[in-house]
């Protein structure tokens, strides 16, 4: 199942599967996210969640006890409900259930909110702890911006000069080492070059937003006010590029397994909730 919010500019597709956004298309029928073509990469635009990245062997404790998550977590492969629906918003719910308790021993409720305002769609991530404990997560977005022209045509821009140093992966998770991002006005040439080791991880960033652009026109702009981390990647060839606010983040090797004490995580007492936003505007 699939539903399809609009207003006079745009017009958004969400699979009830994942609530995964799969199409935004602005009302000359230009199509910005990914395709979702399983030769490069066969997903659009899933949530990360309850943990982002991959867990050291895939594996955590809460109070001694093991469990296991694969990378990313469960709820980008479950089904959500859809709760509420207007022209220009769409509310999507999982709750949590005799399965996920299985892997992630929490309850919970998460809410994916997709509002179309003006040019931008904008989602909003509600965490609901419903259990009587504190409850450790991350959450983070996944967005696959589509690249109809030559790769090497694209540049991203950073909303701010900064210092850009990015950590790399081994077997998925976080080393110590670390590399910069050089740029030029604050612009990052796109070539396939830059995604050899997987993908860019920023742990913090000052630059709220990123912008792409295509033959130094504004095409796209990803803001994310409430995500002190970003994941940028790609796969060779692929005529897209994922630009992902995150909170939280991999494991590294030294982790000790504890979620409560994972780097990154974020408590949520009990009966509480949380949100954080990001948006997507077509420039």
């Amino acid at each position: 199942m699939t539903t399809t919010i609009s207003n006079s500019i745009l017009k958004a597709s969400i699979k009830h599967a994942g609530a995964e956004l799969f199409s935004i298309k602005d009302n000359q029928n230009n199509e910005y996210i990914w395709e979702g073509n399983p030769a490069f990469w066969g997903k659009h635009s899933p949530v990360l969640f309850p943990i982002v990245g991959t867990l050291k062997n895939n594996t955590y404790t809460i109070n001694e006890k093991e469990y296991h998550l694969p990378r990313h977590g469960f709820a980008r492969d479950m089904d959500f409900e859809l709760i509420e629906k207007m022209e220009n918003k769409a509310i999507f719910s999982l709750k949590s259930s005799e399965e996920t308790l299985q892997k992630y021993p929490f309850e919970f409720e998460l809410q994916l909110i997709y509002t179309l305002n003006e040019d931008a769609l904008e989602l909003e991530y509600k965490v609901i702890n419903n259990g009587k404990e504190k409850m450790p997560f991350s959450i983070g977005a996944h967005p696959a911006i589509a690249l109809p022209d030559n790769f090497e045509d694209y540049a991203f821009q950073f909303e701010k000069e900064e210092n850009l140093k990015y950590y790399l992966l081994e077997n998925d998770l976080i080393s110590s080492k670390t590399k910069v991002l050089e740029t030029k006005n604050n612009l990052v040439p796109l070539n396939y070059e830059l995604f050899k080791n997987d993908a860019l991880i920023f742990k913090t960033l000052e630059s709220k937003s990123l912008t792409i652009l295509n033959n130094s026109k504004p095409y796209v702009k990803v803001s994310y006010n409430d995500f002190p981390s970003l994941g940028i990647w790609t796969k060779e060839n692929a005529p897209f590029i994922c630009i992902e606010p995150w909170l939280g983040y991999s494991d590294t090797d030294e982790n000790t397994g504890d979620l409560y004490k994972k780097e990154g995580i974020l408590i949520l007492d009990e009966n509480k909730d949380f949100s954080a936003k990001f948006s997507i505007t077509i420039l």
